[in-house]
């Protein structure tokens, strides 16, 4: 499965503490789960964003609504497809 990666910000969304961030989290997952999508990984980050998730998607559709999904959060996201740096090379190799 293809993976992506999400950097997420909360600028425009009214969060009032910590508990209700979670709880966002909470829906984003069960909703990636309905469009096919695995969140492999998530963190908090320092800097220009606020949050990175990773995740498979099935096809570049299910990529497509996470972003969406995330969107419909109030979440700003800029997602795009990554790639191990091993399989990286192999494809450097071959070209």
């Amino acid at each position: 499965m293809p993976t992506y990666a999400s950097l997420i910000d909360v600028d425009d969304r009214d969060v009032q503490n910590v508990q209700e961030l979670a709880s966002i989290w909470g829906e984003v997952h069960t909703e990636f789960e309905q469009h096919n999508v695995s969140l492999k990984e998530s963190y908090a980050i320092l800097g220009e964003h606020d949050f990175l998730a990773v995740f498979e998607a099935g096809d570049r559709e299910a990529a497509f609504k996470s972003a969406l999904t995330l969107r419909r959060h109030g979440l700003q996201a800029q997602t795009m497809e990554i790639v191990d740096t091993d399989n990286f090379s192999h494809l450097v190799d071959e070209v």
